[in-house]
């Protein structure tokens, strides 16, 4: 009896094993790419000088100096909805960690069952139970511990678990990119404001001396010593810079709103010292970077993740193919009379194990075994994507902050030389030196010059901001416990 039984579960592990073997092997791609065979460029510029705390802070507060900035970027990081949707995101994602992991431990749970049952007379049971002096009727009670456990024997529940957390902890990276996104636009939104608001005092400004120029050359008209035309062409200059008077006024209600919005808030005045923006410097940059701080990138992180889970999915998945061991089991009181109900001769127990191995559903396996691997090439490619990505970004914004620093200056000798241009032609041409004309051009080079400094300076803060969100925001990778 005991070789019999031997022999089955020999001959089951057998046949578990050889449809095993038949796990479909997987399609060839040339030149699939890994995470090892990817390699920064040689060119890229490095700089021993400078290293992550130098550039990439760990706090943004660190980076940017202004207390109305701070305090709007604070309030984004806690009201923004997108954040907030992330935050529940990350929270299901949580759950699913705890769901995987249960499903490696064994299920127990407690029955408590009641049964009646009317015997045949005529039955064995009856005939049986009639002869011991039993009733034709029993009241049946029963109370008992199970339990169920899937033995994972191959790592496949494991593996599906690790991916879980790996999934986790990228979703709090895509949060943290999120985030960095967030800070990043409300630092460009607030210096466009007081850009707009830089635009708007020089346009009231320059229709100021307009109209005191229009006042010159209305008694130079009515004194004979010019003509209607050049009262008309001032005419003209002031409405014109009216008309851009009230588009600036426009673009800061546009863009007070939308920086309103993505502080999660109602339209309201967005509190800044616009006085101080010509004046404003971020953190100084050297002329490279090391290559390693693009690890500091949460879209790269993310993406790092996603292949390791993307790994073990696949793993998991092909163990589908392999036998499953599964051991039940039960203890517990059994016993139609109430009175030895937990008696020791009502103690029942069972224990069962056995191997099962797919057979019929194998294609439906095959489907997902090829999908995972479809989905973990996804994810190399995904990553050197993101990698291309970033370096581009941060080689871009790095010759930005160089080249608008460049740029400003120019700019600012321009606006300088076209200031003394302006006081030199408005003396001028009240004394009636020079013509209308030459003097209305002057007054236009010299308000191009100044709004063009402006849009410099905004463009100059714009790329320091947009380095510090391409180098990831000086996010650092934190020990994150996973499914709680």
């Amino acid at each position: 009896m005991v070789k019999t039984r031997h022999f089955i579960v020999l001959s089951v592990t057998f046949l578990s094993f050889s449809l095993s073997s038949c796990a479909p092997k997987l399609p060839q791609y040339k030149n699939t790419p890994t995470v090892e065979s990817f390699t920064i460029p040689s060119n890229f510029p490095a700089s021993s000088s400078l290293n992550a705390k130098d550039l990439v802070k760990e706090n943004w507060k660190l980076f940017f100096q202004d207390d109305n900035l701070i305090a709007l970027i604070e309030t984004a990081l806690a009201n923004n909805q997108e954040l907030n949707i992330l935050d529940q995101e990350i929270s299901i994602v949580s759950n699913e960690v705890m769901a995987r992991k249960g499903q490696y431990l064994p299920k127990v749970g407690v029955g408590v069952d009641y049964g009646y049952d009317k015997k045949s007379e005529y039955s064995s049971q009856g005939v049986s139970d009639e002869a011991n002096g039993l009733s034709d009727k029993l009241h049946t009670r029963e109370m008992s511990l199970n339990a169920t456990w899937e033995v994972d024997i191959w790592g496949k529940l494991r593996n599906f678990s690790k991916a879980a957390s790996l999934e986790y902890l990228a979703s709090i990276e895509g949060r943290n990119f999120a985030a960095t996104q967030l800070v990043a636009e409300t630092a460009i939104d607030y210096y466009e404001l007081m850009a707009l608001d830089n635009e708007l005092e020089i346009v009231e400004q320059f229709i100021k001396t307009l109209k005191d120029a229009q006042q010159v050359v209305q008694l130079q008209q009515i004194a004979g010593r010019t003509t209607s035309l050049a009262v008309r062409r001032f005419d003209a200059e002031v409405s014109k810079n009216e008309s851009r008077k009230y588009q600036i006024e426009q673009q800061i209600v546009v863009t007070e709103n939308h920086l309103n919005k993505i502080l999660g808030r109602l339209p309201q005045k967005i509190e800044r010292q616009s006085s101080k923006f010509k004046n404003m410097n971020l953190a100084e940059v050297v002329a490279g970077i090391p290559t390693d701080l693009l690890d500091n990138r949460p879209d790269l992180k993310q993406a790092s993740l996603r292949i390791e889970a993307a790994k073990l999915n696949t793993k998991a998945v092909k163990a589908q193919f392999y036998p499953s061991l599964n051991i039940d089991g039960n203890i517990g009181y059994q016993s139609f009379n109430s009175r030895h109900f937990v008696d020791p001769a009502s103690l029942v127990y069972n224990v069962a194990g056995g191997l099962t191995a797919p057979l019929l559903n194998r294609q439906a396996i095959k489907a997902d075994y090829f999908s995972a691997n479809n989905r973990q090439i996804e994810a190399v490619f995904n990553y050197e994507k993101t990698f291309i990505n970033a370096f581009v970004e941060v080689t871009n914004q790095l010759a930005a902050v160089k080249n608008y620093d460049q740029i400003y200056q120019a700019k600012a000798k321009q606006t300088e030389a076209l200031s003394d241009s302006f006081e030199i032609s408005n003396l001028l041409f009240k004394a009636a030196r020079v013509d209308y004309l030459e003097s209305l051009l002057t007054r236009r080079d010299y308000l191009e010059s100044q709004l063009d400094l402006i849009e410099v300076k905004q463009k100059q803060l714009s790329s320091y901001v947009n380095l510090y969100r391409a180098l990831g925001g000086g996010w650092r990778g934190e020990k994150v416990e996973v499914g709680k």
